[in-house]
């Protein structure tokens, strides 16, 4: 019975060794969190910008650098961590901003280790430089926002016309309520993780004549609205994105 014991223990022994070898780390807690970056080797972020990290279970790392968006792929093995040259778009930025992204990427790349205490996720380089994140809360509930952009049903993002403003306020109840520029809307809304789906919108009936499109806007928002499947919150901003993928809605943060 021993010997049939010993190869138990030893079979799960192999099993837990391999998953931690395993690309994206098994059951690793930094797995499915946003993680926002607060320090940079000891340094503050430059005012106004927002970095972010998302480890996925596939593999992949993937956020914004501040400017652009990036992805790469990574390794853990126990604590170490190892991660890929990273790829982005190619935005650009003023001058700090670009500093910063730059530094952020080669320390990134160059993470040896990771340690997690409570919310706080830490990866530190080989020659001792640190880049320190906060879990970043997901709930929705309780939350307010300003569109910024949206699809407009013809395979183009727009943002929104000038001198109209269109929000979003999620509320406990389920509902969420806001202007669609001109008119008000509520609808009901279920989430399922950072699955979303968002009912039909009722809305008041006024006629905006000004600025010129602001009725087109609306409707056309309305039913990005609705297109939404899933939603990520990385700092002051908020993204719809379709079953397919597609950017539906993105919002930024009430008073940011």
């Amino acid at each position: 019975m021993t010997k049939y014991v010993a190869a138990f223990l030893i079979a799960a022994s192999l099993g837990g060794l391999l998953a931690a070898c395993a690309p994206g780390g098994g059951g690793s807690p930094m797995i499915g969190t946003v993680w926002n970056l607060v320090s940079l080797n000891g340094e503050s972020l430059v005012p106004g910008t927002t970095i972010t990290a998302e480890f996925r279970d596939d593999g992949k790392i993937g956020g914004t650098s501040g400017c652009n968006a990036y992805n790469a792929s990574y390794e853990l093995s126990g604590s170490s961590i190892t991660i890929g040259p990273a790829m982005g778009t190619l935005m650009a930025c003023p001058e700090p901003i670009m500093d910063q992204e730059t530094a952020y990427l080669g320390y990134l790349q160059d993470a040896a280790r990771f340690a997690i205490k409570g919310e706080t996720l830490t990866l530190t380089t080989g020659s001792g430089e640190d880049l320190v994140f906060e879990a970043q809360n997901q709930e929705l509930a309780g939350t307010s926002w300003t569109v910024v952009s949206y699809n407009n049903g013809k395979e183009a993002v727009v943002s929104v016309i000038l001198g109209t403003e269109i929000t979003a306020a999620f509320g406990d109840d389920a509902r969420v309520t806001g202007s669609a520029g001109c008119n008000s809307y509520f609808a009901g809304y279920e989430m399922d993780g950072t699955s979303i789906s968002i009912g039909p919108a009722g809305a008041t009936e006024m006629f905006c004549g000004e600025p010129e499109g602001v009725m087109d806007q609306e409707s056309q928002y309305l039913a990005a609205l609705q297109s939404a499947a899933t939603y990520s919150i990385q700092g002051s901003i908020l993204e719809f994105r379709t079953a397919s993928g597609a950017l539906a809605v993105s919002f930024e943060r009430a008073g940011s």
